[in-house]
């Protein structure tokens, strides 16, 4: 099976060493939904998303970082597209939390409910954005298998996580959609 993988950055985007930016030079299938302002999540965002929805062809698997991660769920929760196979959630940041930063809270709310869709939310047992039982408690809400790395942080840049092989074969393994190299690259 086919399909493009939208991948979704979080809050300031998913600079030029994060695993994110790998898979979109590295994959042909692979491609950016683009915000207005990265470093202001918010409903545009989930809007921004269902464009790029409509605007792209086939199949289609939703990758989301932290806040994008987060409007992946929000997007989820009010759109049903039989083309969208799967949802993946890489370590979405907890907008609800007391302690999350400021710029992000305008994201609020998280989603309460089943969010419709095959999902699968990676989290790590450190992340400062997502306490390991909240991110249980999100996937049980929401429907979402889970994946736990131990000592993972936020799994971006600054927590070593650029080039992802490991989590490519985690994500190929339960989307069951090859990621497709771009000739020449491996």
């Amino acid at each position: 099976m086919t399909a493009t993988y939208l991948i979704v950055p979080g809050f300031t985007n998913s600079g030029p060493d994060h695993w994110q930016t790998f898979m979109q030079r590295k994959y042909g299938n692979v491609v950016r939904v683009e915000q207005d302002d990265w470093n202001s999540p918010s409903a545009d965002w989930v809007e921004r998303l269902n464009q790029t929805v409509n605007e792209t062809e086939g199949d289609i698997v939703l990758l989301g970082h932290s806040c994008g991660a987060v409007a992946v769920s929000q997007w989820a929760i009010s759109h049903s597209v039989d083309r969208v196979k799967a949802l993946v959630l890489v370590a979405p940041a907890d907008v609800d939390a007391e302690e999350s930063i400021e710029q992000i809270r305008q994201q609020r709310p998280l989603p309460t409910k089943n969010l419709g869709y095959k999902s699968l939310l990676i989290h790590s047992d450190n992340d400062e954005h997502l306490d390991k039982s909240r991110a249980f408690e999100l996937a049980s809400r929401w429907g979402s298998k889970t994946h736990l790395i131990i000592g993972g942080g936020h799994l971006h840049t600054a927590a070593g996580y650029g080039e992802w092989l490991e989590g490519e074969r985690l994500i190929e393994n339960f989307t069951g959609i090859s990621l497709i190299c771009i000739e020449g690259r491996e």
